[in-house]
Parts: structure tokens; sequence; C-alpha cells
């Protein structure tokens, strides 16, 4: 028995559809034979620049859903047919990008019923990346999760999210409003995708040019004074530095910066954190299962509209290409 990878050759590309043995799950795994993949910057990073890559070749791929194909010692929570979404890393060859991949049972959760393939597929990473930008940067607690942020604290009211309609901001924007229903919660983005971010909870918008204006951010905060923090999930301040100047003079000055390319810097002079989405997994071993049952229950949304570009592996490739020149406010996403 053999199945087929998806496998990125060596830096830069190019893909090859190579011949695997069939993956065997270890104790408290899983694999998963995915039905659907979404593509993530990363998956384009890596091939570029080879950020989380250790060795080649490689198979890319951090967001998926499928069927339980096999599960290992240990696992009760999911049997063979069980239909389900994963974030598909922290295992040797556990890339999404082929046809059964192996993961810890702890990054899989059942599909809520509601959802396609397509659909489950586009939200695990960056869920995951907004649950840690905001309990382990922000320090805020989300509610009905036992672990992270500070419930003891004084969270902050009022918070700039920048890169508002990439799926991490629009996912920190919902979560945000869980946890805090009364901060002042603003948003850059193109005009275009205000409105659904003010549908998410988005107390504002501004347009992404605002990110190069420190005055006209200090002047979206409440009183024209600032924010309390900024979440950051673009990595817009290596770009447009003058949001380091956008926080409360007297504020706690949190900037919560999500990882998205290899060279990121934290700035001097503020509580500054970078995370990812294995944060939250280390802070929360359950935010798979906490991210379905918001779902299941109405209370998350999809971040931003799915786009399906295409069946089959030979797909992935196309829709990777167009990262290059930018995919705001959509997740692409592949049908296998």
């Amino acid at each position: 028995m053999s199945i087929q990878q998806y496998q990125t050759t060596k830096q830069g590309g190019p893909f090859a559809l190579v011949t695997a043995p069939v993956p065997n799950p270890g104790a408290k795994e899983v694999t998963i034979r995915p039905r659907a993949v979404a593509l993530n910057g990363i998956d384009w990073k890596n091939i570029k620049f080879g950020a989380t890559i250790r060795s080649w070749p490689a198979v890319l791929g951090i967001d998926a859903a499928g069927t339980v194909e096999s599960v290992g010692e240990g696992v009760t929570a999911f049997k063979p047919g069980d239909e389900v979404l994963s974030y598909a890393r922290g295992i040797q060859g556990s890339g999404a990008f082929q046809d059964i991949f192996t993961v810890s049972e702890n990054v899989v959760a059942k599909k809520p019923a509601a959802l396609s393939f397509e659909e489950a597929a586009s939200l695990p990473a960056c869920f995951l990346a907004a649950g840690a930008a905001i309990t382990v940067g922000l320090k805020v607690a989300l509610p009905g999760l036992s672990e992270g942020g500070n419930p003891g604290g004084n969270p902050p009211q009022s918070i700039l999210v920048l890169g508002g309609s990439s799926a991490v901001g629009a996912a920190a924007i919902q979560l945000l409003r869980m946890a805090l229903p009364s901060a002042v919660i603003v948003a850059t983005s193109s005009k275009a995708h205000h409105a659904h971010l003010q549908s998410l909870g988005a107390t504002a918008c501004l347009e992404r040019a605002a990110q190069q204006d420190s005055a006209a951010l200090k002047a979206a905060a409440p009183g024209g004074a600032g924010f309390d923090a900024v979440l950051d999930a673009v990595g817009a301040g290596a770009e447009a530095p003058d949001v380091y100047d956008a926080f409360r003079a007297d504020g706690p000055k949190l900037y919560s910066l999500v990882l998205t390319r290899p060279d990121a810097k934290l700035p001097d002079g503020l509580q500054a954190t970078l995370v990812g989405s294995q944060d939250m997994l280390n802070v929360e071993p359950n935010a798979m299962a906490y991210l379905a049952k918001l779902v299941g229950e109405g209370k998350y949304k999809l971040p931003v509209k799915i786009e399906v570009v295409g069946k089959g592996f030979q797909a992935v490739e196309k829709g990777l290409e167009r990262f290059p020149f930018g995919v705001s406010g959509t997740k692409l996403v592949v049908t296998l």
C-alpha cells in the first residue's frame, strides 16, 4: 500500500508527486485523509524562503479537513470515518498536501455538520494564530477556555487590529469581541471589507493607508488618545513603523505580533510579544475542540470568504502562485 505526496523538492520548488508508504499513527496520533486543504501565506514563504523547513524535500500544508483514516493507541475521541478538521503541523511529514497525513489528536476536531470540507479547511491555522495573539500576546482570557490570558488582570479596553481583512485579523476581531464585549476594536483594511469586519465585531474601520499615519491611528482611539493594545496580524509594523506610535501614552502598550515573515522583529519600548499558531496549542491543548464548539453554536463565523481554486494537488501550486500578488479577504482552498 502506498500514498501520493505533493512534495516541494527544494527551496524555490518545483513540486513533485511522489509515492510514499502509508503512514501508521503512533500513540495519541490520528491519520487523516484530506478532502480539502486551505492555502496559507506560510506555505508560499516556506517555498520561497524555507521559513520553517528543516530539510528538503518537504510536504507543506497546515490547514485541512477530511476523514479519519486510522487512530493510534490511546485515542478515544475519534474513530475511522469521522469527519474532522485539523491543523497539520507538529509531526515530521505531517503536512496536509498528501493522500494521508499524521497529526497529534489534540490538533484535530470534529467537523461541524453545517460546514463543507472546504469551509472547515479554512479555519484552523487562522483561529489558532488569532487565539495566541489574544491570550499570549494581549493577555486576554477567552470565555470558556481554562488556560491563557490573565483573568485577574486589567484587559485592554481599546485595541487596534492591523490587517483586519486577513483571515487571522478577522478571526481576532470575533474572539476579541467575545472576550471584551465593551471594548473599542478598530481594524485597518481596504474599504471593501469594512462592512464585513464590523459585522464580526469591529467598532470601526480605517483604510489601510492609515497605517502610515500615526495621527490618524491615534485619532480613531477613544478620546483620540491612542490605543491600549495593537494586534498586528500581518506584520504591518515592519513596513509602517508609524503604528508603533498609536498607543495611549499612559497605557499598557501591548503589541502582539503574529509571525508572518521569517525576519520578524519586535520593537523596543513596548510590551511586545511574537506569536504563532502553535503558541495557542501550548497554552490551551483543547483549542481545536473549542473552535468546533464555537462554530457549532453559531458563535464563530468563517473569518473570510473561501475561494476554491481547483481540484487535486496540482491546483495547490496554481493557488500559491497568487500570494506574491496579495490575497486579501479571501482564503484560497483546494478540493481533493
